[in-house]
């Protein structure tokens, strides 16, 4: 199903979220409600980003991310905060196991209600492998990490974004490689996490000769992420039993879109979805009703700014999209969010200009 995307921007750029709504334009938000999870101050000089969050049982939120003195360098370590009765608490580290940089934390909880939490570790991110560590807690504590998959070298199992649970119980991760060639992947786990299945890469016929394709860019990123073409960092929803789809971050300008008919095992070819995309990450959710929430930068030039953050809706399974929220419009970097779904509630995360991590909670409007 080829079918091109429209992105419907119906507001007038700096209109606010009030006068939004004035002009009878239907959303499916009420007024949001945002906090930062940390002070800048906390930080110390150090900088943050590639937040995920996760529900944690018992009412509970969690959020992890990466922060250290520059992305790529070998003291980022994972840090992690818990949010409990409106507040959140006091970040600590959550992992930091070899003199090597760590990036990229995922949270899970599996359906036993044990939390895991993956992340990549590795200066070289073509060399990067995966870290799990498993809480029997609620996430309070984790205990010894392990390689989710031994010996691989460039990253099973999630990449960045959230997994999901398909409706035949298995857990799916959206994984990628950055070697040269970007190339997307599904990594899927029938048993929990403890073993894995690869799907076949999807990926684009794009030319690449190893040029530093953003050498005027001035986003923080390591400089390895400037070396390489195609497309990353998949966000997966499950539509129907078995049918699943992914979204995925591209140096192309656009955001691409891949679909599966058997749980993730095998998938069609990447097409694009004329959502503008700024080569940076996105994250979509999928609620009870079918509704999907797709956080994002609708900026259409690779490695372009990573402002402002929107916040898109679309009822037609990703077909059509319309503005729901700005969260972000200015200067500064606002990136890489984390979007989950608790009934009528909405939350996301993102990265507030390298100096903390960004919290929304939005509430379903009845319609």
């Amino acid at each position: 199903m080829n079918i091109l995307c429209s992105y419907q921007k119906e507001r007038a750029g700096g209109e606010t979220d009030r006068a939004f709504k004035e002009r009878g334009i239907r959303m499916y938000l009420s007024e949001g409600k945002k906090e930062l999870i940390f002070e800048p101050e906390f930080l110390q000089g150090n900088i943050c980003h590639a937040s995920n969050v996760c529900l944690m049982g018992e009412g509970r939120i969690g959020a992890v991310w990466f922060a250290g003195k520059k992305e790529g360098q070998a003291d980022v370590s994972i840090w992690k905060s818990i949010r409990r009765d409106g507040r959140w608490s006091k970040p600590v580290m959550a992992a930091h196991d070899v003199e090597e940089a760590h990036w990229n934390p995922v949270l899970y909880r599996r359906q036993d209600n044990k939390v895991l939490l993956l992340y990549k570790v590795g200066n070289e991110i073509s060399r990067w492998y995966t870290k799990v560590r498993i809480s029997e807690d609620g996430g309070e504590s984790f205990g010894e990490a392990r390689e989710l998959v031994p010996g691989d070298r460039g990253g099973r199992g999630p990449v960045r974004c959230k997994m999901i649970t398909l409706s035949d119980g298995s857990i799916l991760a959206g994984m990628s490689t950055e070697n040269g060639i970007w190339t997307a992947y599904a990594d899927r786990s029938p048993d929990g996490g403890e073993s894995w299945e690869r799907s076949n890469p999807i990926g684009l016929s794009v030319a690449y000769e190893g040029e530093n394709t953003a050498a005027s860019s001035r986003i923080q990123v390591s400089e390895q992420s400037f070396y390489g073409r195609g497309v990353i960092q998949p966000t997966l929803w499950e539509s129907a039993p078995g049918e699943v789809h992914m979204l995925l971050r591209s140096s192309e300008g656009q955001i691409y879109r891949a679909d599966s008919a058997d749980y993730g095992k095998s998938w069609g070819s990447a097409y694009p979805t004329g959502l503008p995309n700024n080569n940076s990450g996105i994250d979509v959710v999928r609620c009870e009703d079918g509704l999907l929430f797709l956080c994002m930068n609708p900026v259409g030039e690779n490695w372009g700014k990573r402002t402002p953050i929107v916040l898109l809706a679309s009822a037609d399974n990703g077909e059509t999209w319309k503005e729901e929220a700005v969260l972000e419009n200015t200067p500064g970097e606002y990136s890489y969010p984390s979007i989950i779904a608790d009934g009528r509630k909405i939350y996301v995360t993102y990265t507030f200009d390298r100096k903390s991590i960004a919290f929304w909670e939005f509430m379903r409007k009845e319609v």
